[in-house]
């Protein structure tokens, strides 16, 4: 059977989602980050590099969500429901490009984000107003013009394609899911500026498969 290690908000969730979405016989694990915000030394007995998700499949332990859902497609998707085929060359071009996109080009500048908002939640009282400036021009001058023009990008994208990868829901949809609602986070997405986006969101939240993820392994919440 298929073990699932999940720590509570984080990339993991992408994994108890496919998982449902196979419909798949799995066991779930979950863990709770601690004060630090950072995942307990309990996920070091599973793995050495103790970050989540971690799954035990066939007698071996994976790591990193874009490889478990590459593998998870790989061995488990019998129908072949979510991944394009091969020979339809637009679909696996898009589907291969937002899988990685999301981890290589997305989700760095939206982590660099939630560090530096740490940092200034958690700075003694007195550094608080420097630690925010530096926060502002982290912000500024790092993070808010090079995310605007991926969210653009996105969002002709969606413009034209139902899903990710085209008119078919597709595990690039359940990579991309956790970044775009963290780019989401806090004051939101202008709506009338990333309608087909905002839009994706919700139709990827209506799935039945993801209501039973967020049952299993709690809502995320940036």
């Amino acid at each position: 059977m298929l073990h699932l290690h999940h720590l509570a908000n984080s990339r993991s969730f992408r994994i108890i989602w496919l998982l449902e979405e196979l419909d798949a016989d799995y066991k779930l694990t979950c863990y709770e980050r601690n004060k630090a915000y950072r995942a307990p030394d309990s996920l070091k007995q599973v793995h050495p590099i103790g970050n989540a998700p971690i799954l035990e499949a066939d007698d071996r332990v994976l790591i990193e969500s874009g490889f478990i859902i590459e593998y998870l497609i790989r061995h488990y998707d019998k129908e072949k429901q979510f991944k394009p085929d091969d020979n339809n060359e637009a679909a696996w071009e898009a589907y291969t490009f937002w899988l990685h996109f999301a981890e290589a080009s997305l989700m760095p500048l939206l982590v660099m984000r939630l560090v530096f908002t740490k940092v200034v939640s958690q700075s003694p009282m007195l550094i608080k107003p420097i630690s925010k400036k530096i926060q502002g021009q982290i912000e500024k001058n790092m993070i808010s013009s090079g995310l605007e023009k991926m969210l653009d990008m996105m969002e002709r994208h969606l413009h034209e394609n139902h899903w990710f990868a085209g008119s078919e829901f597709s595990a690039a949809d359940i990579q991309m899911h956790l970044a775009v609602l963290g780019a989401n986070a806090g004051a939101g997405l202008d709506q009338s500026k990333y309608t087909n986006l905002l839009n994706w969101l919700k139709r990827c939240e209506e799935r039945d498969a993801f209501k039973r993820a967020e049952k299993k392994g709690g809502r995320l919440n940036f």
